[in-house]
């Protein structure tokens, strides 16, 4: 089967790619074109027309991608034409009308380029991450995993293993010669060596994940503190609902923000106190929740209302700033009990100290994004598959102590089968459609 898409993006644009892969993408050209495909990798001008009437459709650039040396492995053709709506459904028309041939899924080109053996699964993951990063840390993440940093890494502990299961199965298969003793010491040093390094990586305060999917900030305190003035005023736009009525935000609202190029995904939330109204008792819930889970609390307090006690109290305790609003209003000095705190005196009304707010963010953003430089994992998936290893790692480590060698050979092997499936070196089908299906079109 022969796949076709836009490659560029929805919308009109001055040009418009059509990227088309398959044993069919040569007969495609041939078909539009009335004339044999170009010579590899060189642009050529060519009519594209109708293939029953021949009317002239457009004027465009052909490009030929010869298999195995294209991107997916198979033979591709990029169409460059004009960026109307129009011009590209009549040009997308008259490739479907060619026999096997069918607009792709979303990811389907990068997926035949890893089945195909072009790119392992990590690379796979960080082309989608690039197409999709919105800040420069971003970029720069999506490009290092595309360097190949994180495969070698994992390939050498794979192999490493798989040396280690060669020594534990011939002493299976040959269980009447005993294995020296220097042996058994390599082994358990090794196996113990590459879990010390598992455990390392594991030891990342998700660092990866969080640059991937955003630094999540909430803001939440009690109700008319002036939580949604402060979403509003830190995203420079009318995001959230501001009323002087207590309790108008009933639902988390989110928002996307670039601060010095690092991701932000900022909530604000229902405000926190005790109600009979059953709607706002879910939204509070969703607020303690969303504190819960947050890199980063601000805790918004009218400055007239202070009270720490009870729920306050404990989200101030970590990673938390104390944010006063209506300083304006403010006749004395802060409590010494309020004082202790993480904290910084604003007013909203007349504007005043958000900058200071704000390069205190910048300070925990910077905090937590300080060790980038030894990021290997970016998706949960991948921490999922290195737990798992580390847990048949120590499983080994107990019965080649007890040797146990027949249970401790499947413990080595299921270790060595999680690393392989972070790369893709294995049988990974159950989770190339959860990979492939967060990608564009297109690509």
């Amino acid at each position: 089967m022969t796949i076709f898409a836009l490659s560029s993006g929805p919308g009109t644009s001055g040009v418009a790619i059509i990227r088309i892969s398959g044993p069919e993408a040569s007969n495609v050209i041939k078909s539009l074109t009335g004339k044999e495909i170009p010579e590899p990798r060189m642009a050529t001008l060519r009519k594209i027309n109708n293939i029953n009437t021949f009317e002239l459709i457009d004027e465009g650039i052909i490009i030929w991608f010869p298999g195995p040396e294209s991107y997916t492995g198979e033979d591709i053709a990029e169409i460059h034409i004009h960026g109307g709506k129009a011009v590209i459904l009549a040009v997308q028309n008259e490739i479907s009308k060619i026999k096997n041939c069918r607009l792709a899924e979303p990811g389907e080109f990068t997926k035949l380029a890893f089945q195909n053996g072009k790119i392992n699964l990590l690379k796979a993951e960080s082309i989608a991450d690039l197409i999709s990063a919105e800040t420069e840390i971003q970029r720069l993440q999506a490009v290092k995993i595309m360097e190949g940093r994180s495969s070698q890494k994992f390939n050498d502990l794979r192999e490493k293993l798989l040396k280690l299961l060669s020594f534990v199965e011939a002493k299976i298969d040959f269980p009447e010669e005993d294995l020296p003793e220097d042996n058994l010491k390599k082994m358990k040093k090794d196996s113990t060596d590459v879990l010390n390094i598992i455990e390392k990586i594991l030891n990342d305060q998700k660092v990866g994940e969080i640059i991937r999917e955003g630094f999540k900030i909430a803001i939440v305190g009690p109700t008319n503190a002036g939580k949604s003035s402060l979403l509003n005023n830190l995203s420079n736009r009318e995001v959230a609902i501001v009323s002087e009525i207590a309790g108008t935000t009933r639902d988390v609202i989110e928002t996307h923000l670039n601060i010095d190029g690092y991701p932000v995904i900022i909530s604000d939330t229902a405000g926190i106190r005790n109600s009979k109204d059953e709607i706002e008792k879910k939204g509070i819930k969703l607020s303690l929740d969303k504190a819960e889970n947050a890199d980063l609390k601000l805790v918004v307090v009218d400055a007239k209302s202070i009270n720490l006690s009870g729920f306050l109290n404990d989200i101030l305790k970590n990673n938390a700033i104390l944010v006063i609003n209506k300083s304006d209003l403010l006749d004395e000095k802060l409590d010494s009990e309020v004082s202790k705190f993480d904290h910084v005196l604003i007013s909203l009304k007349d504007n005043l100290n958000i900058d200071k707010l704000i390069l205190k963010i910048k300070s925990s953003l910077k905090k937590k994004f300080i060790s980038q430089e030894d990021i290997l994992i970016t998706r949960e998936r991948h921490r999922q598959h290195l737990i798992q290893s580390a847990d048949h790692l120590r499983n080994f480590l107990d019965k080649n102590d007890k040797k146990d060698f027949d249970k401790a050979a499947e413990d080595l092997r299921l270790s060595t089968r999680h690393l392989g499936m972070i790369v893709g070196k294995v049988d990974v089908e159950e989770i190339l459609g959860s990979i492939f299906n967060d990608f564009c079109i297109g690509k």
